[in-house]
């Protein structure tokens, strides 16, 4: 399937189901719930407060538990391919590395938070997030923030911000499990129990997955050694409410995994199979305590946090000095103090303390003649103020401003403002916002035998507006946004020229500097219908005009490698009346490049994905899915083959 010939079926399908007869709306979608509950649906990401939609003028998007469930996803990357604005690139199946690219900003720089706590990986060369390891488990609710977001969440956020939640339990004892089994010898268990009593919440949570897996490197290419995956993760979190205005939350997030690749053949240094593994372990530990004032106006958070990534690859044809090729270990520790002042009746403030110290312990054993190990810390305190006032009724405006002091560069100051008018109560909605980004230079960056000293931070700003629009009794939902951003002082790796004078290149013939400057706009349109109790149609398509705008540069104006120009997704929902429902799903992306000289062509893809979903009883439900049902061959990252067709069943319980 084309990707045109994607589009031309999902408008028609649209166009269809128009002429329908409609039924009254659900909460989750479909048929039989109340129109406005999307309308009230209440955001956290954009204002680090809960907010309706309707007041908040940043462009979000959220996938909530039921999209969850019914996607039957195991990555969350998966999910967020689903997304406007958003892209992914993958290289290889299962736990192979994973970036996110926001409206066509850098992998890393996206601001990835997990339950409240900012998580990066500071060990890694750009010190952002791989998402290989973050599976759906117990996850509740993923909210994305598309434009700039680092007057609220610092550095890292100048693409935008993905928030995940995981559940909580609602009732005194209660709980659910599943598991799967699958194509590429694929199993995959999630389990959790927990409890809502008095002042007292408590869970425990656990999923696992192991897979067989596909050859990283694409069969076509001479790939012929599956690389497996196993991923074990569990979390827990205990919640104490002392008194109505006071509660203490401890929780804490644990992932280990251990998964095979292709990389450069030894001693031959042809890329391809080579026997490399490498494991990961990661961990997030929180504790927050949360006071009311009487009233309710000051709510008041004082947190600390902690995260922590191991990360070692090993290569058993390489045997002296070590097998070891590499090692990176990134600690981040967090002290924070938020503050959300209702005072009064339609203003709001929410405003901030941060102190933040990043550690780096890193080197490549097996290749050190010399061990060069990087082993340093930076610290960065910020402070942050965001005001909200609905000026007239359905007009809100929102602005903010925060201020960084890093170790290194020293000071730095942000702002963006963002503006949502519904004229007609929830039916029509405008939204418009500008916001800034800065992202700090990586550990990597400054203290690496490539580093320097004298980086700036990376910085960009971005702007959108937009329109939503509900019609036929808000059975239909229209909505168009148009964006723009820019980014300069980017950090690259510089080649020094041969007998350079630059002492910088002495020691390994080239550094980090503030080189670069890209641009990119676009636009997204969405849309869902529910043209009748059965039925529910969702879809976008994203445009994205991505350009390198380094002056000088042999590159300049060739598009940002990795981001497709156009991508779109497409789904339709049917509830049998015996309790089956069925699914359809489209995710479709045209051509991009690999590189940045835009001389390897990744081509376009259409990827058709058919799932049903069987209510045995009110808490028993069986479950199938065929994957890549069409066999589509593809890549997302050069040389690096994404799964065939797979099948998968499995069967969900909740108590």
């Amino acid at each position: 399937m084309t990707y045109s010939a994607l589009a031309s079926a999902f408008a028609g399908a649209l166009l269809l189901a128009s002429l329908l007869d409609p039924g009254t709306v659900r909460a989750d979608g479909g048929a039989d719930a109340a129109p406005d509950d999307a309308l009230n649906e209440i955001v956290v990401v954009a204002n680090r407060a809960p907010e309706p939609l309707t007041k908040v003028g940043n462009s979000v998007t959220v996938i909530d538990e039921l999209t969850i469930r019914d996607s039957q996803a195991v990555a969350v990357s998966d999910l967020l391919a689903t997304a406007p604005g958003l892209t992914v690139s993958r290289g290889g199946g299962p736990g192979q590395p994973t970036s996110v690219f926001i409206r066509g900003a850098e992998s890393d720089q996206t601001a990835v938070v997990i339950d409240g706590v900012l998580f990066n990986d500071p060990s890694s060369p750009g010190g952002g997030f791989d998402f290989s390891n973050l599976l759906t488990g117990d996850i509740a609710r993923i909210e994305i923030l598309r434009g700039a977001g680092s007057t609220l969440y610092g550095s890292q956020a100048i693409g935008g911000v993905i928030d995940v939640t995981t559940a909580e339990p609602t009732s005194a004892f209660g709980g659910s499990f599943s598991t799967e089994k699958g194509t590429f010898d694929t199993g995959y268990t999630t389990a959790r129990f927990g409890g809502k009593d008095e002042g007292l919440l408590w869970e425990i949570a656990g999923n696992y997955l192991k897979t067989r897996g596909i050859s990283a490197l694409d069969e076509t290419l001479g790939g012929f050694e599956p690389d497996g995956t196993r991923n074990g993760s569990a979390s827990a979190r205990v919640r104490y409410d002392f008194t109505p205005d006071v509660a203490l939350d401890v929780r804490g997030y644990y992932t280990n995994s251990r998964t095979e690749f292709d990389g450069y053949d030894t001693p031959t240094g042809a890329f391809g199979f080579d026997g490399e593994w490498g494991t990961a372990i990661e961990s997030i530990g929180y504790a927050g305590l949360t006071v009311h004032s009487p009233g309710g106006a000051l709510l008041q958070r004082f947190a600390l946090q902690y995260t922590d990534t191991d990360r070692r690859d090993y290569d058993p044809n390489i045997t002296q000095p070590s097998s070891e090729t590499f090692y990176g270990v990134g600690r981040n520790e967090r002290v924070e103090y938020q503050g959300t002042w209702h005072f009064a009746p339609t203003w709001q403030a929410v405003f901030g303390l941060q102190h933040e110290r990043s550690s780096i312990d890193t080197d490549t054993p097996a290749y050190d003649v010399t061990p060069m190990p990087v082993d340093d810390a930076v610290t960065i305190n910020s402070e942050y103020l965001q005001l909200q006032d609905e000026l007239l009724p359905g007009f809100t405006l929102t602005g903010g401003v925060r201020h960084d002091k890093h170790d290194i560069f020293g000071s730095h100051t942000t702002g963006q403002a963002a503006a949502a008018w519904t004229p007609d109560a929830g039916v029509t909605v405008l939204r418009a916002s500008f916001g800034q980004g800065f992202k700090a230079p990586s550990l990597y960056q400054l203290y690496s035998p490539y580093g320097n000293l004298a980086l700036q931070p990376e910085l960009g700003s971005s702007w959108d507006a937009g329109i939503e629009r509900r019609f036929w009794d808000r059975r239909l939902l229209l909505g168009a946004t148009y964006f723009s951003r820019t980014s300069r002082d980017l950090i690259e790796f510089f080649e020094c020229p041969l007998n350079a004078p630059n002492p910088l290149c002495a020691i390994a013939g080239g550094y980090y500097a503030n080189l670069a400057r890209a641009a990119a706009h676009g636009v997204e349109f969405e849309s869902s219908l529910a043209p009748a109790p059965a039925w529910t149609l969702a879809g976008h398509y994203t445009y994205t005009a991505t350009a390198d705008r380094s002056q000088g540069s042999a590159t300049y104006g060739n598009e940002l490698p990795l981001r497709p120009a156009r991508t779109a997704d497409a789904s339709v929902t049917y509830d049998w009346p015996f309790k089956l429902r069925a699914a359809l799903a489209v995710r479709a992306a045209g051509r991009t490049y690999a590189d940045s000289a835009n001389s390897i062509v990744l081509h376009g893809y259409a990827v058709i994905d058919i799932r049903t979903a069987y209510t045995l009883s009110e808490h028993w439900e069986l479950y199938a899915r065929l994957e890549n049902a069409a066999d589509q061959h593809y890549e997302t990252a050069y040389q690096y083959a994404q799964p065939t067709r797979g099948v998968y069943a499995g069967f969900r319980a909740a108590f």
